[in-house]
């Protein structure tokens, strides 16, 4: 990420630099405006920890979905227990789950130390999927498949991460969320269950930074929805370091809370009708 933010600005406020490229203040904006509408909703002042459960069910169903396990919520629903097996696709929706509960009990946390919050979030998610002793520590080189950082790089880009949300910024939370989430992605820290653990960093981002306090919103769902493709493709673009490239996986990340907040817009006007 230093070496993206480098490229981008030398500001004394690297993510307020960001907040400023092109098509990126319009886009917090709508985003703004969705949220504000949904937590403004009548529904949500009656019944707001109704919607948040809401939100956390679908939000680990979809964040499984950009995993590759696509299952329906009225199975997810059914289900009282999960398979721990990979092949399956339970252990995945398992971590999800598991990691929609926990999220609570690390906002705090969050705020004085991201990267241990970020090594618990792996416990919590891979704990059907690898052995105990790979539980939250950083992969080691030839751990994982294909061209990724080194493991020095990840250590440095993570404490790099970890000092930049501890800066004071004056940035969105959008914004910050959105960096957050793609340093994890495109570092790859872990042996698994990487995606799992940057999705769920970036709505504690969305809750701690106070544009999505409760929680309500669904951004995984706005993922899914964009597509896997376009996540993917956000996500090169935002790799190439380039002004555009950010700024596009800061309008995609954007995108995907404004429908994600939609979505739960959708849930309150179901519940008030009784349906």
């Amino acid at each position: 990420m230093r070496r993206n933010l480098a490229r981008v600005s030398t500001a004394t406020d690297p993510l307020a630099a960001l907040a400023a490229l092109p098509g990126v203040p319009e886009a917090v904006e709508d985003t703004r405006k969705a949220v504000d509408r949904l937590l403004g909703h009548r529904t949500m002042r009656r019944r707001s920890m109704d919607i948040s459960a809401e939100s956390a069910l679908r939000g680990a169903r979809a964040s499984a979905a950009l995993e590759g396990v696509d299952w329906s919520l009225e199975e997810i629903r059914r289900r009282t227990d999960f398979s721990s097996s990979l092949d399956d696709g339970g252990a995945v929706i398992a971590g999800a789950l598991r990691l929609s509960a926990e999220i609570g009990s690390l906002l705090g946390t969050w705020g004085h130390s991201p990267l241990q919050v970020l090594a618990r979030l792996h416990v919590v998610a891979a704990a059907d999927a690898v052995p105990a002793e790979a539980l939250g520590r950083p992969r080691r080189d030839g751990e994982l498949p294909g061209p990724l950082p080194s493991a020095e790089e990840v250590a440095a880009r993570l404490d790099g991460l970890s000092r930049l949300l501890l800066a004071p910024s004056s940035a969105p939370a959008v914004v910050v969320a959105a960096v957050t989430h793609a340093e994890i992605l495109t570092l790859a820290p872990f042996t698994w269950g990487n995606g799992l653990v940057a999705r769920a960093a970036q709505r504690i981002v969305l809750v701690t930074r106070g544009l999505d306090p409760k929680g309500a919103a669904v951004p995984e769902v706005g993922h899914l929805e964009l597509g896997v493709d376009a996540y993917a493709a956000a996500l090169r673009a935002y790799e190439s370091g380039t002004a555009e490239g950010v700024s596009i996986w800061i309008r995609h990340c954007a995108e995907a809370m404004t429908l994600g907040a939609r979505e739960s817009v959708a849930v309150c006007e179901a519940v008030m009708r009784g349906i």
